[in-house]
């Protein structure tokens, strides 16, 4: 660094040559600008610093340079002015100001060069600025600039190197064994009650060892039960029952039974069966189906669906050099739309399944059908798998006249319904109420008319708005499911992929990487993130949390609407960031002291610390007794339903 040059002291000019010269003048001598700026008299310095090979130029206000507001600056007379620019002009103020610059550039290069930038991008900013704030301010704002262009540098740095460790044209190698086997996709897809799911099962069934893969426990727990009680040549299927919440391994299984997303891409099987693929169109959840067809390890999978998903099926199998056999089936019987709304209670009848879209609806609707002398069955989305098919077997065995569900009966349950009767066709989407799709009106009343049991279905609105409204979806065409854009989910393999190569341990910047960073050639294949993990993310990174360990807890399969819920996972959260152990304890009195949607949640809470338990044992040992808990609250649930029900039946008899 040097020295800058010196125009002539204060002391060097003598009283009567200073009376003499105007303040800018006066300011002149002392080798200072007099200047005017933004509401402020001030005056500045000029010189040059240099740093390494730089020669920096500067012209600033140090920082006891604003000598007052216009107005006061023109009360004080011409002495005055002169004796203020004295005290604030001095050789001491212009060689503390020239270190400060010199100190400053010096700075601004060396983290300049260490990112590739050009220093004199910002330092430029040290001259030809007309700004009244002193040097301190300048060297802020200068500073932020930097910092600013450093990471956007950087940043384009990791999304170039994110880009290089990820090419989503790739993904289906990265399922190394189904990669590898020649294999055949068979497509069965057609409307509900079509036979697509018997065809495709007894498929299975005959194979010496295969896979179901279902988009819900409900679905798994029904065809690992339907397998189990299959005799293909008279022989006893050994089966296996693997989801998010519970194992049932059986000893030498050649069978398993599982949720999508719990597929095992690494033990080949002969058959795998893909149920409900139009979810590859699922916004949320389509990455696990694409994953399914992608990585399904059989020589031979079906793809058992809707008919929308055929355009998806058919791109997905040329893009995997897949050969494909595609079959249409149609629904083994009719399906018939009423003439008219139900519109009163009492045109209800015996085989009837009634559709709200709400917990609440659906209680309530219980509730006015019992006091009108039906039994009824009770089937909404809260409830667990287990309460869902004792209440649907009340149903198929009699002992319930009427089905009172949500839409959780479109999918999953095998029922005996004559008639569907909506009771509205406006659902809430989670931020407002809006008119189901065509696909879900379809899809719901196409569950009347078990084959088998009933020779027709009906459907029916149970007002004459919703008459009228279903009477038009279920003639509206359903849009194909598209075919490109499927979704990937981001593995644990790829955020630390992502990590190797940033540096970054930040599950919110890792998952914002994977989405917005990766190479994505062509579209085919597209990432995606759910909202909830994008906002359990940001709450996580708060804790000192492995990347791997932040990952599993964005998953967990609970309710952060439900407060008791979200409170827990967020304590679960907690102790594992302390290294603590999160036991459970029997309480045989607390399922007593609860109602329904306390003893619900509570068969969440367990069945969410179950799937915890799966992945990270260490710190939740009581996953067997969380089942067992959970199988608990489901019977007590399943109580409280009945004896809600009876006291209705009663009541009304006693009511007469």
């Amino acid at each position: 660094m040097t020295t800058s040059s010196h125009s002539a002291d204060s002391s060097l000019i003598s009283q009567h040559t200073a009376d003499a010269l105007s303040p800018e003048e006066h300011a002149q001598a002392l080798g200072a600008e007099l200047h005017k700026l933004e509401g402020r008299v001030v005056v500045r310095f000029a010189g040059v610093a240099e740093t390494g090979p730089l020669r920096v130029p500067y012209d600033l206000v140090p920082s006891q340079g604003v000598l007052a507001k216009p107005g006061k600056w023109r009360k004080l007379d011409h002495e005055g002015q002169l004796q203020l620019i004295s005290e604030r002009v001095t050789s001491e103020a212009k060689d503390a100001l020239h270190r400060q610059v010199a100190a400053f550039a010096a700075g601004i290069r060396l983290r300049a060069d260490d990112s590739g930038l050009d220093p004199m991008l910002f330092l430029n900013a040290l001259s030809g600025t007309d700004t009244s704030e002193p040097a301190e301010h300048v060297f802020d704002r200068i500073e932020q600039r930097l910092t600013h262009a450093i990471e956007r540098e950087q940043e384009e740095r990791h999304a170039a190197l994110t880009r290089e460790s990820i090419n989503l044209a790739e993904y289906p190698a990265s399922f190394e064994l189904a990669y590898r086997l020649p294999r055949r996709f068979i497509a069965l897809l057609g409307p509900t009650n079509s036979g697509k799911t018997h065809q495709a099962m007894e498929a299975l069934a005959k194979a010496k060892s295969g896979v179901y893969l279902a988009p819900l426990r409900l679905l798994a727990l029904e065809n690992y039960e339907r397998l189990q009680n299959a005799r293909p040549g008279g022989n006893e299927i050994k089966v296996s029952l693997v989801t998010g919440e519970e194992r049932r391994i059986e000893e030498g299984a050649t069978h398993v039974a599982s949720t999508v997303e719990m597929l095992d891409t690494t033990t080949r099987v002969d058959v795998a069966v893909i149920d409900e693929i139009q979810m590859l169109g699922d916004r949320d959840r389509g990455a696990a189906w694409t994953a399914a067809v992608c990585g399904a390890p059989a020589p031979v999978v079906y793809l058992v669906g809707a008919l929308e998903a055929r355009r998806a099926i058919e791109a997905l199998a040329e893009r995997l050099e897949v050969p494909l056999e595609v079959h249409t089936l149609k629904r083994k019987g009719p399906l018939t739309m009423e003439p008219g709304p139900v519109r009163k209670l009492r045109n209800l009848r015996r085989g009837d399944a009634i559709i709200a879209f709400s917990r609440r609806e659906v209680l309530m609707w219980r509730d006015m059908v019992t006091e009108n002398g039906f039994s009824v069955a009770t089937v909404y989305g809260n409830l667990s798998p287990e309460v869902r098919r004792a209440q649907a077997a009340r149903f198929r065995e009699g002992s319930a006249d009427i089905v009172v569900g949500t839409d959780a009966i479109a999918m999953g349950l095998n029922l005996p319904i004559e008639r569907v009767v909506m009771t509205t066709a406006v659902k809430y989407n989670g931020v407002e109420e809006e008119e189901i799709s065509a696909a879900l009106a379809k899809q719901i009343a196409g569950r009347a008319g078990r084959f088998g049991v009933h020779e027709e279905g009906f459907v029916a609105g149970y007002d004459d708005e919703t008459h009228q409204v279903v009477r038009s979806l279920l003639k509206e065409k359903i849009p194909p499911v598209a075919a490109a854009g499927f979704s990937v989910a981001p593995s644990l393999e790829h955020l630390h992929r992502i990590a190797s190569v940033t540096g970054e341990q930040s599950l919110t910047r890792l998952l914002k990487r994977f989405v917005h960073n990766i190479d994505v050639p062509d579209g085919f294949f597209f990432p995606r993130i759910t909202e909830d993990q994008q906002e359990r993310a940001l709450w996580l990174d708060t804790l000192p949390l492995s990347v791997a360990d932040k990952f599993t807890l964005s998953l967990v399969p609970i309710s952060s609407r439900i407060p008791a819920l979200h409170l827990a996972w967020q304590e679960w959260a907690r102790a594992l960031a302390k290294g603590k152990v999160v036991t459970l304890h029997r309480d045989p009195h607390s399922l007593a002291r609860q109602n329904l949607q306390e003893v619900e949640d509570t068969c969440r809470l367990y069945s969410a610390y179950a799937w915890l338990a799966y992945r990270i044992p260490e710190n939740f040992p009581s996953g067997e007794l969380a089942q067992e808990l959970a199988r608990e609250a489901s019977e007590r649930v399943d109580a409280i339903l009945q004896a809600q029900n009876a006291a209705l039946r009663k009541q009304r008899r006693r009511n007469g």
